[in-house]
């Protein structure tokens, strides 16, 4: 091997492991860490990604980067180090425009950042998160001025997170996507509810966590490589290739919450355990941008989870544990009540006709306060007005409106959101073609056998980690380009027969 590769692989797995202590000590703030510890992890937090900017800009660095580009001509395009050596370029050139200073005020402001939101979301006082949420702002565009030529301040943070993709990309993509899903609300909205009351009732936390854990394991989350603890807003972390975490939240009346969020997050967990071994302490070990790791999280937890072949098999077994609650629920109440269509306040509760218009709405008021259009004192009324246009209802407090989301209190405020959709279309134009070629995939979900899906999706997608753009991997796996022609048949054909639409 190439000795300047080789010393190039060295410094990135030290870059990785740097980048997993600060995972680790981000999980721990947000799971385990007593709240007198705050102040001191913000230090700690700041610490570490100073230390990790040194070394991701580091002159060594550069130069290793600049002797091993040429062996690019000399590989195959595909091939894992030439991938290498492109993330490396792309990654260190993005990181030398960020002066140390910079990233050291982000890192210290947003884990102070987070600790006012954990303490004021519960009361619903976005006063006491106001100037640190003004902050952030000022940083996520100080952010922005640090790329110049983009079009739209967003895009640096649209593309940090969905490479390749555009503010200009994407907001024709999400208007098609409004004008299909606004009319199919509307008409759903006419017809009776699924009765789902039954969901709501008392069920006990430990059975729940047992059970949602349980079914994370069938579908292939792997418990030797993985754990679940509780936290305020679910997440997937991972610190290398052998610990890809998970965490969920419980709500003793809504037998949803914690099962679906469980299911979420494993998915993305099953992208990362998925990924070629061969990439462990290696910029590629990484899902390959935030759309394509949502389309993991959402394929599984709505495309698998919430359809009837599914709880053919799990509802007899969630019945032998909640069998007061669920006595006398047939399948089909169970099923038209997981996917019951109404409007809601809370994006990770809203079903998956409304989920978009949640995603937009955020999607919209980020690139406003980018611009300047909108200011921070006045994003609680905007956001009220946004959710009274959109779904016909408004949040009583900020608890269950603008401060629902830790995003814009952990991170700066752009470039996630439309992750969350792009993610859903995704999902779908991958499970088609899944679909295609095994077309008995929902028998064997009905079975409870997951195998066949979850073989497809590593060899389709989970392997490559970052080894190939986005674009090329939906191209590669699906054979097209990305379109919502795939989800938008799914959401047609699934709720127009719950609802006995025309």
């Amino acid at each position: 091997m190439n000795t300047a590769l080789t010393k190039l692989k060295t410094q990135l797995a030290k870059i990785e492991d740097l980048k997993h202590v600060s995972a680790l000590l981000m999980w721990d703030q947000a799971t385990y860490l007593p709240q007198g510890g705050s102040e001191a992890r913000a230090r700690q937090i700041s610490l570490v990604a100073g230390l990790l900017q040194q070394k991701q800009t580091s002159h060594e660095l550069g130069k290793l980067i600049d002797d091993v580009t040429p062996l690019i001509s000399q590989l195959a395009p595909e091939a894992s180090d030439a991938a290498l050596i492109r993330v490396a370029r792309e990654d260190f050139d993005r990181e030398t425009r960020l002066p140390a200073t910079f990233t050291q005020r982000l890192y210290s402001h947003l884990s102070r950042s987070y600790d006012l939101w954990v303490k004021a979301r519960p009361k619903g006082d976005f006063k006491a998160v106001q100037a640190s949420l003004a902050h952030t702002l000022e940083l996520s565009r100080e952010y922005s001025e640090f790329f110049p030529g983009y079009v739209h301040p967003a895009d640096p943070h649209i593309d940090l997170n969905d490479p390749g993709m555009t503010v200009a990309q994407i907001q024709p993509l999400f208007a098609a996507l409004r004008t299909e899903l606004v009319p199919l609300a509307q008409a759903i909205a006419k017809k009776p509810k699924p009765k789902s009351g039954f969901l709501n009732k008392k069920y006990p936390e430990a059975e729940q966590l047992a059970f949602g854990l349980q079914v994370a394991q069938d579908i292939g989350y792997d418990l030797t490589r993985g754990r679940q603890d509780k936290t305020h807003h679910p997440f997937m972390i991972k610190f290398s290739l052998g610990d890809v975490r998970i965490t969920t939240r419980v709500n003793p009346n809504d037998l949803g919450d914690a099962f679906f969020s469980t299911i979420h997050e494993a998915g993305h967990a099953l992208y990362e355990q998925g990924l070629d071994p061969t990439f462990e302490g290696s910029p590629l070990g990484h899902g390959v941008s935030a759309g394509i790791h949502e389309s993991q999280s959402r394929l599984w937890e709505n495309l698998v989870a919430r359809s009837k072949p599914f709880w053919k098999h799990y509802l007899p077994k969630l019945k032998k544990r909640f069998p007061a609650q669920l006595k006398g629920i047939s399948l089909d109440d169970f099923y038209r009540a997981i996917n019951r269509v109404q409007p809601s306040l809370i994006r990770v509760d809203a079903d998956e006709v409304t989920y978009n218009l949640h995603v937009m709405l955020r999607f919209d008021l980020e690139l406003q306060m980018l611009t300047g259009k909108l200011a921070i004192k006045d994003l609680p009324d905007a956001w009220n007005e946004r959710y009274k246009q959109d779904l016909g209802i408004a949040p009583p407090s900020a608890r269950d409106g603008v401060m629902q989301d830790m995003h814009w209190f952990t991170g700066m405020i752009g470039g996630v959101f439309q992750g969350y959709t792009l993610g859903n279309i995704y999902s779908a134009q991958c499970f088609a073609a899944a679909l295609k070629t095994h077309p008995k995939i929902p028998e064997q979900i009905a079975k409870g056998q997951f195998e066949t899906l979850r073989k497809w999706l590593g060899k389709n997608i989970h392997q490559y980690g970052r080894r190939l753009t986005p674009q090329d991997i939906i191209q590669k796996s699906t054979g097209k380009p990305l379109s919502i022609t795939d989800y938008m048949n799914y959401l047609r054909k699934k709720y127009r027969a719950i609802y006995a639409l025309v």
